[in-house]
């Protein structure tokens, strides 16, 4: 072999005919989704085999009619208690459903915008600004014992009040294998 023909070689390996070599994007794409698919599996396998216990004694709590003195219907609940300044106290681990009803008062013409806020300990979890029609409010959530709820206005007479209500209901206990 002359020099000059060993010049003219490439120095990288070249690959059978027809094969594709793939680009670290495509790569890159391509463990991500594989990645991706994985950890979705997992976490349907671990929510397949955690088992959630319903609760064994029925937790529901509502409140109304009046937002500034928030009546319980059940004073004693195994789940929840009501506290001295009108916020509803978590007793006891567990996935809950909060549910309930805002009615605007559509006659409010003060300055203060309407606004609905459901508070879970200092964090708003959930907030509504549509005073044109009646408001859901809620969802499911997991909560903890000592976590605070609390559904304020930002003025009690936004809304009506004998149309206006929330709850809690305790769904399931989650129950850990140890």
């Amino acid at each position: 072999m002359s020099l000059s023909h060993m010049e003219d070689m490439s120095l990288s390996h070249s690959s059978p005919q027809g094969t594709h070599r793939l680009s670290w994007k495509q790569w890159l794409l391509y463990s991500t989704t594989v990645t991706l698919l994985l950890i979705c599996s997992f976490s349907t396998l671990i929510l397949t085999f955690l088992p959630f216990k319903t609760a064994s004694e029925p937790c529901v709590a509502k409140f109304g009619p009046l937002p500034s003195k928030w009546q319980i219907t059940y004073p004693k609940l195994p789940c929840v208690n009501k506290t001295a300044d009108e916020k509803l106290e978590i007793l006891q681990n567990g996935l809950y459903l909060i549910y309930g009803q805002v009615a605007p008062n559509t006659a409010y013409k003060e300055p203060a915008p309407f606004e609905v806020r459901l508070y879970k300990n200092e964090d708003i979890i959930q907030a509504l600004t549509n005073n044109s029609k009646i408001q859901n409010v809620g969802g499911t959530y997991e909560l903890h014992a000592g976590d605070i709820l609390d559904l304020i206005f930002n003025a009690e007479h936004q809304v009506l009040k004998n149309s206006t209500y929330w709850g809690i209901f305790l769904l399931a206990n989650p129950q850990f294998i140890s």
